[in-house]
């Protein structure tokens, strides 16, 4: 008898998360799964329905009831009147997507599911690059999904059908099969959904995280010439490792550090033990740069290119001059440093002209 009365006791205890019922959708999925990394929330029931008197009972409510607030842990974002975005909530964020249920618990609650799925303390340094990672990287897209907001103003090439939230609208029970197990597909998009945020932040933390890391500590020691090799004017960083992805972390970099000098070059080491110097676009999937390798070292390679521009072990320079080669990191640095010196050299030619 007291075994059945704790049982009683504890389902009676148990947290319940309150969402619609019929066809769900990737963001109260995503909502639900992103509560359950909360320790009071981490056995809850999911309650689908839309009586009311059921939703009332339930300890947080998503994409159901017509209600946005939080101190009554509410978050429906279907009512007429409702426009939040992340930017409105929290003005220093700046994405102005209207959010969905999503949307809406990953932004009060975000940072502590990050926090409970690395195993870090909630005070971690790196938690709000990740917080702000994770949302304009994957939550962002299921908040513009759901509420129907399209990439472009144009008719699209071709669609997409394979995203997270096009997966999740297909486990619904098929219009044609009466039969269908509805829970069960519901709780196999609870763990799809629930998969494919963990691989994401756990790339974002060991991968994407580092090279940021790595970007910073090259943009923070570009001046110190004599222990890097850098140069002087500031506008050209080295990387320690080869391989790394540096360019938004550079463009976010720039911006958060209040860099007045924009980076013109990146050396780093390429995979054939050799060395590389990238010229930095204008824009992160610019083709243009903010000063591409000279004209007429573009195009060569070996001994005809180390001739024409005086540095010895030189590999190629491309074409359209965005990269080059040397053997050496002393030989890139010397490629970097003479395109910015002929930069240089032709402004003040064209000052000269102007001024005659």
């Amino acid at each position: 008898m007291r075994a059945r009365v704790s049982r009683h006791v504890m389902a009676m205890a148990r947290a319940r998360i309150g969402t619609h019922n019929g066809t769900f959708h990737c963001d109260e999925v995503l909502a639900c799964s992103l509560l359950r990394h909360l320790p009071r929330y981490k056995d809850a029931a999911i309650v689908r329905t839309r009586d009311p008197e059921l939703l009332a009972a339930c300890d947080v409510v998503v994409d159901v009831g017509a209600e946005y607030d939080p101190s009554r842990h509410r978050y429906d974002h279907h009512q007429r009147d409702f426009s939040e975005c992340m930017n409105s909530l929290w003005p220093s964020k700046p994405w102005k997507t209207k959010l969905s249920s999503a949307g809406l618990i990953f932004l009060h609650f975000g940072e502590q599911v990050l926090a409970s799925i690395l195993e870090v303390s909630p005070k971690d340094l790196r938690l709000p690059t990740l917080y702000n990672k994770m949302y304009e990287g994957f939550v962002q897209e299921i908040d513009a999904i759901d509420n129907g907001i399209s990439q472009h103003d144009s008719e699209p090439r071709y669609i997409i059908t394979t995203h997270l939230s096009a997966r999740v609208s297909r486990l619904n029970t098929p219009w044609n099969d009466s039969h269908a197990d509805t829970k069960a597909r519901f709780e196999q998009a609870l763990r799809i959904v629930g998969e494919e945020f963990h691989e994401r932040l756990m790339h974002y933390w060991s991968v994407w995280l580092p090279a940021r890391s790595l970007v910073s500590q090259a943009l923070q020691e570009r001046m110190e010439v004599l222990l890097l090799m850098v140069h002087n004017s500031g506008e050209i960083v080295c990387l320690t490792s080869g391989g790394c992805p540096w360019k938004e972390h550079l463009f976010d970099l720039e911006v958060e550090l209040g860099l007045s000098t924009p980076i013109k070059f990146v050396l780093y080491l390429d995979q054939n033990g050799g060395w590389r110097v990238q010229c930095v676009p204008i824009l992160m999937h610019s083709f243009q740069n903010r000063l591409s390798l000279p004209e007429p070292w573009r195009g060569l390679r070996g001994e005809s290119l180390s001739q024409i521009t005086g540095i010895p072990d030189c590999i190629f320079v491309h074409a359209n001059g965005f990269i080059g080669g040397n053997a050496k990191k002393e030989g890139a640095l010397a490629m970097a440093r003479a395109a910015l010196r002929l930069e240089l050299c032709a402004d003040n030619e064209g000052n000269a002209d102007k001024q005659s």
